[in-house]
């Protein structure tokens, strides 16, 4: 399975699992990444940190080592 960080700019990916425990993974989720949840994947800086998103018709910026907890279809 490939992670939101795998993925390529300007596609569309669905959430499938978000990986981790405790305050981590519940940040993410605040943030309104949830399983079933539509990504868009905006722009990704040079250095590939951190990746801008579009998620539940707002921008998010996401930094690698979030994105990397995250695996997407």
């Amino acid at each position: 399975m490939k992670t939101l960080k795998d993925a390529n700019t300007k596609e569309t990916v669905k959430v499938v699992k978000i990986n981790g425990e405790g305050a981590v993974k519940r940040r993410i989720m605040d943030m309104g990444i949830t399983k079933g949840t539509e990504v868009y994947i905006r722009k990704v800086a040079p250095l590939g940190d951190p990746i801008e998103v579009t998620v539940r018709g707002y921008e998010l910026s996401i930094r690698k080592a979030d994105a990397e907890m995250i695996t997407v279809e």
